[in-house]
């Protein structure tokens, strides 16, 4: 008789085991295995926030100033010597500013070797020799250095003649020494399958297609910032363009911007990051330019390149302030680069034409190539930004460091647009919610400025700790904003020696697809990038001295 309650109990005990086991088993039934691993990586994200328990501090506010004047000068930062790629070599030289596809190494080498070149080749004026100093500089940066007044060589060869116009626009006269030192060309490059789709949905495969497929949610396209890439700018006057042709300012080209950028994830601040997102299957589709794409046996063997745009003609630009023996010795390496170069540079993947090529039909203006830098700007915050700035303010950032971040983040909030959500999360040992996320209004700026102008250094590092509350203040806000776009900054010197590691929290950054961009004050860089490559984000080297421009162009460019 006694074994009748033990048996009855072990069949309850078997049927709840049953019933609860069938729920726990069948509990993700007709979910993806993205949607599970983004619901386990919400609850691993909870889990650790109630173990780091973050202290929640008092926001201090500050005056926040309005700045009507162009603070291009105090933002960029002076040209050091390992910009100098050719050194010059004799009595008489002038400067260039050219762009990188010209004054890398390898095949990106063609004005670096002839530059090397002419200045062994013995040129003379009036019997002394004349050599050229060559000097890395994007496109866009020439323009900002040379209008600016920040620092003017005796000549610019930015990638395409856009550049050259706008700094015309800017008020700064230039005398065309050469049309072209070299022709490259701007395309999109695209895998098999979505040309496949573009020609037999959309009926052909160029910006037009292209465009249509995005606004679709068919394909997913990269570009590079218009404010410093000359492909990105060249892509978005293209762009325009094709909504309204003859006429990149008008309201049906402002629509169908708009209706393109809402489905575009991120603008790319540089090519590599670009490459990187669209090797990790963000995009299916990324602006390059032919001669880069010629240079990549993968990209040429199993991807399509579609051809838009402007020829990148690469000119040769005196700024009227040359003087006439430096004018003379820019027509000479014109002339030498002409008459030597033809060989090295169809060698290297220039002045090749891409099949399918078209050139622009409207001649713009360089004053409206910078309207269309302002109208990108103003229309390309479809959905609001929801972002989080990860402050260190360990003891190993004490000092320069500190004051660095401090101004840094001061003198670029400026560019970001007051319609985003931005927080403020600060952390040594501990971490403290300085400021929950909100609309970066007026009162918001203030407080975010008086925070920031308040930060002190001491106590160990618990960067990843940091990182969970600033991932979970997000998730939260998304909730509230369910459209918005995901964005963290960590601003650090890269060392970590408290809390969790980059190896427990790395599914979770990855599964809820939070790109990150990490700033290094004094940092160990490395550490920083294996924290931005998670998705797509970038790494920046406080330690150059351009954090305040380089903060402005990645704001102007996503936020």
């Amino acid at each position: 008789m006694k074994k009748k309650p033990v048996i009855f109990i072990l069949i309850i005990v078997i049927v709840v085991v049953g019933v609860f086991g069938g729920i726990y088993i069948t509990r993700n039934i007709g979910e993806s295995d993205k949607t599970i691993n983004v619901k386990d990586s919400k609850a691993k994200l909870e889990k650790y926030y109630e173990e780091i328990s973050p202290i929640m501090g008092t926001p201090t506010k500050s005056t926040v100033e309005f700045y009507e004047d162009d603070n291009t000068f105090q933002e960029l930062p002076e040209l050091s010597d390992s910009s100098i790629v050719v050194s010059e070599t004799g009595e008489l030289y002038a400067e260039i500013f050219s762009s990188s596809e010209k004054t890398g190494t390898g095949s990106d080498g063609f004005l670096r070797e002839m530059a090397n070149a002419f200045n062994k080749s013995g040129a003379e004026i009036d019997g002394k020799k004349v050599s050229i100093r060559l000097r890395t500089v994007s496109s866009g940066q020439q323009v900002d250095y040379v209008a600016s007044g920040k620092y003017v060589p005796a000549a610019i060869s930015p990638s395409s003649t856009l550049s050259v116009k706008m700094l015309n626009a800017k008020g700064v006269k230039t005398e065309n020494i050469t049309d072209s030192l070299v022709n490259n060309y701007a395309g999109i490059v695209v895998s098999k399958s979505t040309y496949s789709t573009l020609v037999e949905e959309y009926g052909g495969a160029n910006v037009q297609a292209l465009a249509k497929a995005t606004a679709d949610d068919k394909i997913i396209m990269g570009y590079t910032n218009p404010f410093t890439s000359a492909t990105g700018l060249n892509f978005l006057v293209t762009l325009l363009d094709s909504y309204s042709s003859g006429n990149i300012l008008a309201q049906k080209a402002i629509d169908g911007f708009t209706a393109f950028q809402k489905n575009i994830p991120f603008v790319a601040m540089t090519t590599g990051q670009m490459r990187t997102a669209a090797e990790k299957g963000t995009f299916d589709g990324f602006v390059l330019e032919y001669q880069t794409f010629l240079n990549d046996a993968n990209l040429s063997k199993n991807y399509t390149f579609i051809p838009f745009g402007y020829i990148h003609s690469n000119p040769l630009a005196a700024i009227s302030s040359a003087s006439a023996v430096e004018k003379q010795i820019l027509s000479l390496f014109a002339d030498y680069c002409e008459q030597n170069g033809g060989t090295l540079a169809k060698e290297y993947g220039f002045n090749t034409v891409p099949d399918g090529f078209v050139d622009m039909i409207t001649d713009y203006s360089g004053e409206e190539l910078i309207a269309a830098q302002a109208l990108y700007k103003e229309n390309k915050d479809i959905a609001p930004m929801v972002c989080v700035f990860v402050t260190d303010v360990s003891g190993s950032m004490t000092g320069e460091p500190l004051n660095t971040l401090k101004s840094s983040l001061i003198n670029s909030m400026r560019y970001i647009n007051p319609e985003n959500y931005i927080g403020l999360v600060s952390y040594s040992e501990t971490v403290t919610i300085e400021l929950p996320i909100e609309k970066f209004d007026l009162t918001q700026q203030s407080s975010f400025k008086g925070t920031v102008e308040s930060l002190s250094a001491n106590g160990a590092t618990a960067t990843f700790d940091a990182i969970c509350v600033a991932m979970k203040l997000i998730q939260d806000k998304l909730v509230e904003v369910p459209d918005a776009k995901p964005m963290l900054f960590v601003l650090s010197d890269g060392e970590t020696n408290r809390g969790y590691s980059l190896e427990d929290i790395s599914d979770i950054i990855s599964a809820l697809q939070v790109p990150v961009y990490a700033i290094g004050y004094n940092a160990n860089i490395a550490a920083l990038e294996e924290i931005a490559d998670i998705n797509e984000g970038i790494c920046i080297d406080a330690n150059t001295d351009d954090i305040t421009y380089q903060l402005k162009q990645l704001f102007n460019a996503n936020m």
